[in-house]
C-alpha cells in the first residue's frame, strides 16, 4: 500500500492491523519564507541563519536556510494525518540531517513501515526526506503507537494566519531603487527626531544625498539627541519653517537638488511655496499626492490618490490626478496599471457626483485624454479590491478585484482609507507629491523614519524614470 493522495476534507487512519511491513506514504511541500517565519514564531528559534537575509549572505551558503526541525515537522504531519493517522502517538524519533533546506525548495517525505511490534501495538517507520533534486535532506526512524480503532473525522478548519514581515516589505521597496545612484534632495526643516532620522537613514541606504535646510543649531541639537552624525550632509541655515520651505524650493529652481522632502514643518507651509505663482515649481499639471501602499492582505502594490493635497477635486483636476498616478505606476514597474475610480456604488447616479466624474474619466481614457492605464468606475471599494465581491455583483471588468490604483473622490475619504490601511491592516505606506518640477517626499509628521526612507526610494525611482524618458 502506498498513500500519496489522501482526501483533502477528511482524515481517516490506518489501524495497526491494517498496516503491513513495506507499506509507504509520501508528502510533498514547498518551503516558503513565511513557513520559516511561522516556525520561528512558534518554536522561538530566531537564529539569524533562518531569518536575517543580510546575515545569511555572509554565511557559508550565502542565503537563508530553513530550520532542520521543519523537515521533522513534515514527518510528524504525515504520521499524524495519514500514516497511521488520527490516534497515532509518538514514542520515539531519530533523525540525521544531511543537507540544508532553502526558501522555495520542495521537500518530499517518504515513510516506510519496517517492523511491527504486536505486543505494544507499535510500528517502526523509516523516514526519508529529499528535495526537488532528489538530494537527501534528512533520514531516520520513528516509533509510534498505532491506533487500534478506525477513526474518520472531518479535517479541522485552521485559523487564518497572515505573516506581516514589515522589515522585508521595507527592503522590497528599497530594492526598487537599489541599482540607481543617490539623488540630491533638499530636506525642508528636519528639526525633530523622526524627520531627521528618516533623511539620514535614506542617506545610509544610498538613496539620497541630503541637503538639510533649517535652523542649523536645532538640526545639530536634534542629531546629537538621537545619536546621529551629520557627516556628508550639506546644511543650509534658515531662521524658521517658512524660510526653510522657501529656501528648499529655491534650491530646486537653481537646479541644485532633484527632489524635495518634507521635514517637521506643516504640509501647507511647504506646499504654499511649491505652488507660489512667481517663485514656485509648478508645471502645467495639477499637483497631487499619491500613497504607495504594501498591504499584507492584498497581493499587489496599491496606489491611493489623492489623500493629502486636493480637497474636493473637480473633473479637470481628476484628469491630472489620475495621470500623475499612472505615471508613477509606470516608474515602479507597473506597465499597465488598473485604475479603479471609487465611489459608494458601482452604478452612475446623478445624485452622487463622484459616479458621474468616474464615468467621464473612463470615457476620456477611451478617447486618449488619459493614457497608459486601464480605467473603470464608478466602483465601490469592495468591487475594486475583491474579485469575489465583483463577481457577486455581476461586474465584468479588467479592473474590478485587481486594482493597482485607487482614485478617491475627495481628500477626506482618501485620507481615512489610507490611514485605515496603515493602522488597522498593517500597511507600509510611502507618500509622494507629483505634478511639480520635481517629486516631493511628503509623509505624515507621525510617520516613522523607515516610512520616510522608503518614500525616498520611490522618489529616487521616479527621478530615474523621468530622466530616462527625457533622454533622446
Amino acid at each position: 500500500m502506498d498513500i500519496t493522495n489522501p482526501p483533502l476534507d477528511t482524515l481517516e487512519n490506518l489501524t495497526f492491523d491494517e498496516i503491513r511491513v513495506g507499506d509507504t506514504a509520501t508528502l510533498s511541500r514547498t518551503v516558503h519564507r513565511e513557513d520559516i517565519q511561522l516556525f520561528a514564531l512558534v518554536s522561538g528559534d530566531v537564529n539569524p541563519t533562518h531569518l536575517d537575509s543580510h546575515y545569511a549572505r555572509e554565511s557559508q551558503t550565502g542565503k537563508v536556510t530553513a530550520h532542520g526541525m521543519l523537515s521533522a515537522a513534515m514527518i510528524s504531519a504525515l504520521l499524524g494525518n495519514q500514516f497511521p493517522g488520527p490516534g497515532t502517538v509518538y514514542v520515539a524519533q531519530s533523525l540525521r540531517f544531511k543537507s540544508l533546506v532553502h526558501i522555495d525548495d520542495t521537500l518530499t517525505v517518504r515513510l516506510i513501515c519496517t517492523e511491527k511490534l504486536p505486543e505494544q501495538k507499535h510500528l517502526v517507520i523509516a523516514c526519508v526526506v529529499t528535495n526537488q533534486d532528489d538530494v537527501l535532506v534528512a533520514e531516520g526512524e520513528a516509533v509510534v503507537a498505532a491506533p487500534i480503532e478506525k477513526i474518520r473525522r472531518p479535517r479541522a478548519a485552521l485559523p487564518e494566519v497572515t505573516v506581516t514581515d514589515r522589515q522585508q516589505r521595507y527592503e522590497d521597496v528599497l530594492a526598487l531603487a537599489a541599482a540607481l545612484p543617490p539623488i540630491r534632495v533638499a530636506v525642508a526643516h528636519p528639526c525633530d527626531a523622526e524627520s531627521l532620522k528618516g533623511a539620514l537613514q535614506a542617506k545610509r541606504e544610498g538613496l539620497i544625498i541630503p541637503v538639510l535646510v533649517g535652523p542649523e543649531t536645532r538640526i545639530r541639537a536634534t542629531a546629537e539627541q538621537i545619536g546621529e552624525s551629520l557627516e556628508g550632509c550639506r546644511l543650509v541655515d534658515t531662521e524658521h519653517s517658512v524660510q526653510s520651505a522657501e529656501t528648499a524650493v529655491a534650491l530646486v529652481r537653481a537646479g541644485e537638488v532633484e527632489a524635495l522632502m518634507k521635514g517637521s514643518l506643516h504640509t501647507d507651509e511647504l506646499m504654499s511655496q511649491v505652488v507660489h505663482k512667481t517663485t514656485g515649481i509648478r508645471t502645467g499639471r495639477r499637483i497631487s499626492h499619491c500613497f504607495v501602499a504594501d498591504v499584507p492582505r492584498y497581493p499587489r502594490t496599491l496606489l491611493i490618490t489623492d489623500a493629502a493635497i486636493n480637497i474636493q477635486p473637480e473633473l479637470a483636476d481628476m484628469v491630472d490626478i489620475v495621470q500623475n498616478a499612472i505615471d508613477l505606476a509606470h516608474a515602479i514597474n507597473i506597465p499597465l496599471p488598473r485604475v479603479a475610480l471609487l465611489s459608494a456604488v458601482e452604478t452612475v447616479n446623478p445624485k452622487i457626483p463622484s459616479t458621474q466624474i468616474a464615468a467621464s474619466l473612463c470615457k476620456m481614457a477611451d478617447r486618449g485624454q488619459i493614457k497608459g492605464g486601464l480605467l473603470d468606475g464608478p466602483l465601490a471599494f469592495d468591487n475594486a479590491v475583491s474579485a469575489f465581491a465583483a463577481r457577486t455583483k455581476g461586474i465584468t471588468s479588467e479592473v474590478a478585484g485587481r486594482a493597482d490604483i485607487l482614485v478617491v473622490p475627495d481628500l477626506e475619504s482618501g485620507n481615512m482609507l489610507a490611514k485605515q490601511l496603515e493602522y488597522l491592516a498593517g500597511g507600509l505606506l510611502t507618500g509622494v507629491v507629483l505634478g511639480a518640477r520635481v517629486p516631493i517626499v511628503l509623509t505624515s509628521r507621525a510617520d516613522r523614519a523607515e516610512t520616510r526612507s522608503a518614500s525616498c526610494a520611490i522618489v529616487k525611482r521616479l527621478v530615474a524614470h523621468r530622466n530616462q524618458a527625457a533622454t533622446p
